[in-house]
C-alpha cells in the first residue's frame, strides 16, 4: 500500500508527465502547421528564370542551391541539396507555382545542416519543404521571406518526380576532381577496372583538370560511361583541399565533397540499383567473387535489411614498385600504373582504417564520406577476406621498409582484361604511340 504522501507525489508526477506530453504534442503540431504550404497568390503564370547552373547562389543570403529532389519516403516533400552558412542561415521558404490554376504556395523550409562539417563555416544542408497536397509542382524557388515577387527568383526543376526502372546496376560517384588533375593513366585504369567489375555509369563532379585529362573524359562521355557535373564551387566560396578546418579563412572543406556525394545519391536514386561512393584512386576489389554484382547478391542475401555496405581502405604506396607489368609504352602517359603497386601497408595499432561504401540510394537520407549519417536499414562492415579497397596513393607509413609491407597481388587476377582494355583506350584517344 502507498502512503498518503507517496500517493500525492505519484499523482503529481503523473500530472507533470501528462501535461509535458500534451505540450510536446501541441508544439509538434504547431511546428508542422507552421511548415504547411499556404496560398499567397492566385491566377498567376509561373515565371522566373530557370536555373541551369550546378551551383546557384541566392542573392543576399549565404545559401547555395545544388538541386531539388522529390522525396515521398516519409511525406510529400521537396528536398533541396544545398550549402549554407551554419550559423547565419536560419529561415528559408519554398515557393511553389502550381499550374494550370496559377496558385503560388509558400512553404517554410526545415534547414538541416549536416553534422559532418568538420569546423568549416559552410556545410552541406538539406532544405526540406512540404509540398501542396493537391499539386505536384515541377519547379520550386527559394526565398528568405514568405512574401515578395516570385518573378525575380530563380526556378529549379524538381527531379525524381517520376519513379523510373533502373537503367544501371552500379553508378560510381567521384567527387571532386580538382587541382588540375592529371593522373591520366591511373584514371583510365580505374575506369576500366570499374567496367570489368560491373559499373555502367561514373558520375564525376569536375572542378578542373589538365588538357590531356579533358581529352580522356571526352572519350568516356562519348562512350556513355561518364557523366560530368560541372562543380565551380571556388567561384562562390573559398575552398580548402583539406577535410578539416585549419583556421585559414576558407569556407568549406575538400571542394565541397560531402555536398557533391549527397547530390550524387539523389541524382541517381531512381536510375541506379546501387551507388558506389569512392575516390578515383580507389577500387573496391572483391576477393571471393569475380565482380560486384555477384558479390552484392551474396552480401544482400547474407544481410537482409541492410542498405549500406562498408569496405575497408588499404593503402598501396605508389613509391613501392614491382618489376612486373612495366609496360614501356604506358610510360609516356602521365600517371601511376597500378599494376606495379602490389605492396600494401600493414594495419596500424590504435588506428581504424577508413571505409567507403556501396549503398542502396533509395534507403539513404544523408551521407558523409566514410559512413552514412541517416538511412533506412542497417549498415554492415564487409570483412576484408570478402573485399577490400585497393587505394594506390602516397603512403601513410613512409618510414616502413619494403620487407614490412604485405605483398598482395589480388589486382593481378584482372591483369589480362585490364591491359587489353587500357591499350584500347590509349589507342582510341591517341595517347599510345603507334607501332
Amino acid at each position: 500500500m502507498l502512503s498518503a504522501g507517496k500517493k500525492s507525489y505519484f499523482a503529481a508526477a503523473v500530472c507533470i508527465i501528462t501535461v509535458t506530453s500534451m505540450l510536446s504534442v501541441s508544439y509538434l503540431r504547431l511546428q508542422r502547421l507552421s511548415h504547411q504550404p499556404k496560398v499567397i497568390q492566385e491566377g498567376r503564370r509561373c515565371r522566373g528564370k530557370i536555373a541551369n547552373s550546378t551551383i546557384t547562389a541566392l542573392k543576399g543570403n549565404k545559401t547555395f542551391i545544388i538541386s531539388p529532389y522529390f522525396d515521398d519516403r516519409e511525406s510529400k516533400v521537396t528536398r533541396l541539396i544545398g550549402i549554407v552558412h551554419h550559423d547565419d542561415v536560419k529561415q528559408l521558404y519554398c515557393w511553389f507555382c502550381c499550374q494550370p490554376e496559377g496558385k503560388i504556395y509558400v512553404s517554410k523550409a526545415k534547414i538541416d545542416v549536416h553534422s559532418d562539417r568538420f569546423g568549416f563555416p559552410y556545410g552541406a544542408a538539406d532544405i526540406v519543404c512540404l509540398e501542396p497536397e493537391n499539386c505536384d509542382p515541377t519547379h520550386v524557388s527559394i526565398h528568405q521571406f514568405p512574401h515578395g515577387n516570385i518573378d525575380q527568383l530563380p526556378r529549379f526543376e524538381i527531379k525524381n518526380r517520376k519513379a523510373e526502372t533502373f537503367s544501371v546496376d552500379f553508378t560510381v560517384c567521384i567527387s571532386a576532381m580538382f587541382g588540375n588533375y592529371n593522373n591520366v593513366l591511373q584514371f583510365i585504369q580505374s575506369m576500366e577496372m570499374y567496367k570489368i567489375l560491373g559499373v555502367q555509369k561514373v558520375v564525376i563532379y569536375k572542378n578542373n583538370c589538365s588538357h590531356l585529362m579533358e581529352k580522356v573524359l571526352k572519350f568516356y562521355i562519348e562512350e556513355g560511361t561518364v557523366e560530368i557535373i560541372p562543380w565551380p564551387i571556388d567561384s562562390h566560396l573559398r575552398v580548402s583541399s583539406e577535410w578539416r578546418f585549419m583556421q585559414d579563412g576558407t569556407h568549406i572543406g575538400y571542394y565541397g565533397q560531402i555536398t557533391a556525394l549527397n547530390d550524387c545519391i539523389y541524382r541517381n536514386m531512381e536510375r541506379s540499383k546501387f551507388v558506389v561512393l569512392n575516390d578515383v584512386d580507389e577500387i573496391i576489389l572483391p576477393l571471393k567473387y569475380p565482380d560486384w554484382k555477384t558479390m552484392m547478391n551474396s552480401l544482400q542475401e547474407q544481410n537482409p535489411g541492410t542498405s549500406v555496405f562498408l569496405f575497408e581502405n588499404h593503402i598501396f604506396p605508389e613509391t613501392v614498385f614491382s618489376h612486373m607489368f612495366n609496360i614501356s609504352y604506358w610510360n609516356t602517359v602521365p600517371g601511376v600504373n597500378i599494376l606495379q603497386h602490389v605492396y600494401r601497408e600493414p594495419d596500424r595499432k590504435h588506428v581504424i582504417n577508413p571505409r567507403k561504401m556501396i549503398v542502396d540510394p533509395r534507403k539513404v537520407i544523408q551521407t558523409s564520406v566514410h559512413s552514412v549519417l541517416h538511412a533506412y536499414g542497417n549498415s554492415v562492415k564487409v570483412p576484408m577476406d570478402v573485399a577490400l579497397i585497393y587505394h594506390c596513393r602516397e603512403g601513410l607509413q613512409r618510414d616502413l621498409p619494403r620487407k614490412s609491407l604485405i605483398r598482395d597481388t589480388s589486382l593481378w587476377r584482372y591483369n589480362s582484361s585490364l591491359i587489353m582494355n587500357v591499350n584500347k583506350v590509349l589507342s582510341q584517344t591517341m595517347l599510345q604511340p603507334r607501332k
